[in-house]
């Protein structure tokens, strides 16, 4: 997971024509049927006037950050729809994780809906943040809620692609992440969902919480994110919060029980520390995501909530719970 540097933006060009080379293939595990992709992925001077029906492209899209690679896989028929997908705490700056730790490709492969993967933003809670960290030396100013709400959805309308008709979600950082963008930009997207989110940022010790793992995940400093804990920003970006802002909009929220499940088998130790960590972190998101719904039950505000009995903090379970959400997110598109 790292961010975007626009003062590397020349550097960044020559990797992205270096990615280009070697993605004409992807691993299995990005989701792409035998492997092959459907189309190169030529770093882009500027867009193009019409997105291909079906086929996967990575692009480079201009923005306040520098040059922001999209994965983008276009829509089986040259549908308008994008349901875009946002990365957890520890997004890197290669892929975005959903093109490889689960099998979304193959999943909308066959629907008229145009998947869109940001890369990077590690530990960004895709916000406008309010200065660069100062723990890692960051070099830029994240501003991510300006990119995906401004900048890309003008970027890929000149592909056709609606600014309105969209659906976004992400898991743990990106669930709450994909809620705070819905709120507050509720002509852009008609659906959300939150995978694992932590969705009752105000709860006792959440924000510690918060502090502690984004030292974890890249050394950043959250008070250059939404300042020190009395800052109305915390407020602004806690969906329990701005829970009634969500009213009307179609919504997908899951959290399993921290139960090790199905996709759960370490045998090493290091697997053990992977799981009983995933243990912890799926039971503090179920913890939060219970509150917020009964948050939303007082409201009046209508919902999808699944809760798995068995499952930790981990891909595999995300990927199941995407699969879940597909019929809510084309009915809600109308991309069938």
């Amino acid at each position: 997971m790292r961010f975007a540097r626009p003062r590397l933006s020349q550097r960044l060009k020559q990797r992205a024509m270096a990615i280009g080379a070697v993605a004409l293939v992807l691993p299995m595990g990005a989701g792409i049927a035998g492997g092959a992709v459907a189309a190169a992925a030529p770093t882009h001077a500027g867009p193009a006037k019409t997105a291909p029906a079906g086929g996967y492209e990575e692009l480079w899209v201009p923005s306040s950050m520098g040059p922001i690679k999209v994965q983008v896989q276009w829509a089986a028929r040259g549908g308008s729809a994008a349901l875009y997908l946002l990365d957890g705490l520890r997004a890197r700056n290669d892929r975005n994780a959903w093109s490889f730790e689960t099998n979304a490709f193959d999943q909308y492969r066959n629907d008229n809906v145009t998947l869109v993967m940001p890369v990077g933003g590690e530990s960004s809670f895709y916000s406008d943040w309010y200065s660069a960290s100062n723990f890692n030396g960051q070099p830029v100013t994240y501003k991510w809620e300006t990119f995906l709400t401004q900048e890309l959805p003008d970027f890929l309308a000149n592909y056709g692609v609606s600014r309105t008709n969209n659906a976004v979600l992400g898991l743990s950082m990106g669930g709450s992440a994909a809620l705070t963008l819905a709120a507050y930009h509720r002509d852009q997207f008609k659906f959300a969902g939150s995978l694992s989110g932590y969705l009752n940022i105000s709860a006792p010790g959440m924000r510690e919480a918060i502090r502690v793992a984004m030292l974890d995940a890249g050394r950043f400093n959250v008070d250059a994110m939404w300042g020190p804990p009395w800052n109305p920003a915390w407020l602004r970006n806690d969906p329990f919060v701005f829970a009634p802002r969500l009213n009307g909009l179609s919504m997908f929220i899951s959290a399993a029980s921290g139960l090790p499940g199905e996709f759960d088998h370490p045998r090493a130790p290091i697997d053990y520390y992977n799981t009983a960590n995933g243990m912890g972190l799926e039971a503090l998101a179920l913890a939060n995501t219970r509150a917020f719904q009964v948050r939303l039950a007082t409201l009046g505000v209508p919902a999808t909530f699944d809760f798995p009995a068995n499952g930790t903090h981990s891909w595999p379970y995300w990927g199941s719970e995407l699969f879940k959400a597909r019929g809510q997110i084309l009915d809600t598109l109308g991309a069938w």
